[in-house]
């Protein structure tokens, strides 16, 4: 899944260049490390990229082993939810509906990739002879409120019995992305880990779920297959996305559903979604700055420093994030960096559309 913007890493994350497709961490863009650590498990005509019309000729040139068939365009966002959908359309019409289908989002960062490929393979094994949807979910390591959790059963009995030794657990509730009181409450409690946000499931099985709980998207889709690899297709497909509401999977779906499987990993994770995140994540000084390009510090601590084109000193700050572009200086101090996407909200609200 390559579409989205990533608004809370603003002013990098742009519009025309969304976080998928720009350096943060790593050796290349994120998109580009997420299908490398995917390359050993699937063929390139095998891996399949869902984004926008504005993301189409990125993914050109930043992927250019992925068959161009295989860069699904969609004509404007409708969030998760449809995205999947529209992925297992096309899918289907290649595969056929018993395929194994995963679904990765574009912009997120493993440490442990060969843990991360094996608890892949397994999920992929879980869906093929249980029939059931299979998330990853993480072992959480801090009481953390940047991202949403999944509680689990810890049960053993029954069909998936074979794999309770691997990870495999029922899950018991989706929970959205907590207070940090409550995060805390779910990391004393222990059955509870945070959603990955990867979903690995058989085609018949996924639209089953949609028929369940998403009634009207599903007949949607259901006719959109009708002209997949038509003449028909480019048409139908805006007709069908004009006609839905925009909501996410987990929403439309997972918070909903009380018969999906859960398999717990501990590989090193984030989704890299605010620069708070990438403040962890980096590497720092001795003074636990982050710094980025032409940047001089004197007294001053526990900052996220990234200049691109001017030299940016400070004195005798700390807790601050500043990040400058050749048209922006976004600052803000560090614990608040969810609330940047407030910024584009601003943005849009006056049509200032130059800077988003």
């Amino acid at each position: 899944m390559a579409g989205g913007y990533g608004v809370r890493l603003w002013p990098y994350s742009r519009e025309r260049r969304p976080k998928q497709f720009i350096h943060i961490i790593g050796d290349g863009t994120m998109i580009q490390e997420t299908v490398g650590r995917l390359s050993p498990l699937f063929a390139p005509e095998d891996i399949f990229i869902v984004t926008g019309p504005d993301g189409e000729e990125l993914v050109r040139e930043q992927l250019p082993a992925i068959p161009a068939e295989n860069i699904i365009v969609e004509p404007f966002g409708r969030n998760t939810a449809p995205c999947i959908a529209l992925a297992a359309c096309i899918i289907e019409e290649r595969l056929g509906e018993d395929a194994v289908m995963a679904v990765f989002p574009s912009d997120h960062l493993i440490m442990n990739v060969g843990e991360f490929q094996v608890a892949v393979k397994t999920a992929a094994d879980v869906a093929e002879q249980i029939n059931g949807v299979v998330t990853l979910g993480v072992t959480p390591t801090r009481p953390e409120t940047g991202f949403g959790y999944i509680q689990i059963e810890d049960e053993q009995e029954g069909e998936r019995n074979a794999f309770y030794e691997r990870g495999l657990r029922l899950m018991s509730n989706f929970a959205e992305k907590p207070d940090i009181e409550t995060a805390k409450r779910f990391l004393v409690a222990g059955d509870f880990l945070w959603n990955s946000g990867i979903f690995v499931w058989k085609i018949s099985i996924i639209w089953e779920a949609f028929a369940k709980y998403l009634p009207d998207h599903y007949p949607l889709f259901q006719l959109l297959k009708k002209h997949v690899a038509k003449d028909s297709y480019a048409e139908t497909l805006e007709n069908v996305y004009r006609q839905m509401r925009n909501i996410s999977l987990d929403y439309g779906i997972m918070e909903k559903a009380r018969d999906m499987y859960v398999l717990e990993v501990s590989f090193g994770w984030s989704d890299v979604g605010t620069w708070d995140e990438v403040h962890r994540l980096r590497l720092k000084d001795a003074q636990d700055n982050v710094i980025d390009g032409n940047v001089i510090t004197i007294d001053s601590s526990n900052c996220l420093i990234s200049a691109r084109d001017k030299l940016i000193s400070t004195v005798g700050v700390s807790d601050l994030i500043i990040i400058e572009t050749d048209d922006t200086i976004m600052i803000c101090k560090r614990s608040e960096s969810q609330k940047v996407k407030e910024i584009i909200d601003f943005l849009r609200r006056k049509r200032i559309n130059h800077f988003l």
